[in-house]
């Protein structure tokens, strides 16, 4: 039996793909949305079993405020929460914040079904080793953790930054081409060269995986501390 289900996500390409895929799969998508502000207004007005709640940045304050509200206006609803990992303080904030789950925003489709199905049943929702990995770092915090995202960003040129930039908000390559004033074979290949150096095989996995590993929000800081450097003209 399918679950009732919202889904609500900062990017509204992601909060859409995945909620496709649930529809496919024969649960009830009552909403997909990225509301800027709102969530636990949307969230209470349609009164799913489940709300399926991604961030990017689930260890920021106030990040799981619509929980609080939810689970205070709501009780019955249960929010399972996807986020980026490592995360022990994001996952420590969303179960205190009262989300009945937590999952891995590059989990199969199957695994944020068993986190939906068990959320429903009143059960806790993570994966063991994620929070057998939560306790370890929150108790042995390394003295420099590895930040995949500024990892990626150090894989790309500017161009192929404002190129994934462009991809994340939904661009195709006539709108991407026109956008930085570049033929639309050009385009073609600066996309080609970012899904190959992400080592993904689509634009929607390449905005997933920027989104989740926080590359979007480090983005555009580079891209203006960069702009007008010497230098750079040869990376295209």
């Amino acid at each position: 039996m399918g679950v009732r289900v919202v889904v609500v996500d900062e990017h509204r390409l992601l909060a859409e793909a995945l909620a496709s895929a649930l529809k496919l799969r024969g649960h009830r998508v009552l909403a997909a949305a990225a509301p800027a502000a709102g969530a636990a207004d949307l969230v209470i007005s349609r009164a799913p079993e489940v709300c399926l709640l991604g961030t990017a940045s689930p260890a920021e304050p106030g990040v799981f405020e619509p929980v609080v509200r939810i689970k205070r206006e709501r009780p019955q609803i249960a929010v399972v929460v996807l986020g980026p990992v490592p995360s022990p303080r994001g996952i420590a904030a969303a179960f205190a914040a009262g989300a009945s789950g937590y999952v891995r925003q590059d989990e199969r489709i199957e695994g944020v079904e068993r986190a939906l199905a068990k959320a429903r049943a009143g059960e806790v929702a993570i994966a063991p080793q994620l929070l057998q990995g939560a306790f370890t770092e929150l108790l042995n915090p390394a003295a420099q953790p590895d930040d995949e995202g500024s990892r990626l960003l150090r894989l790309l040129t500017p161009r192929e930054v404002e190129v994934l930039v462009r991809v994340a908000e939904g661009e195709d390559t006539r709108l991407i081409a026109a956008g930085m004033d570049i033929a639309p074979s050009t385009a073609r290949t600066h996309v080609q060269r970012v899904l190959m150096k992400l080592g993904v095989g689509s634009r929607l996995e390449a905005a997933a995986l920027a989104a989740r590993t926080g590359l979007l929000d480090r983005a555009v800081p580079r891209q203006a501390g960069q702009a007008g450097q010497p230098g750079q003209a040869g990376q295209d």
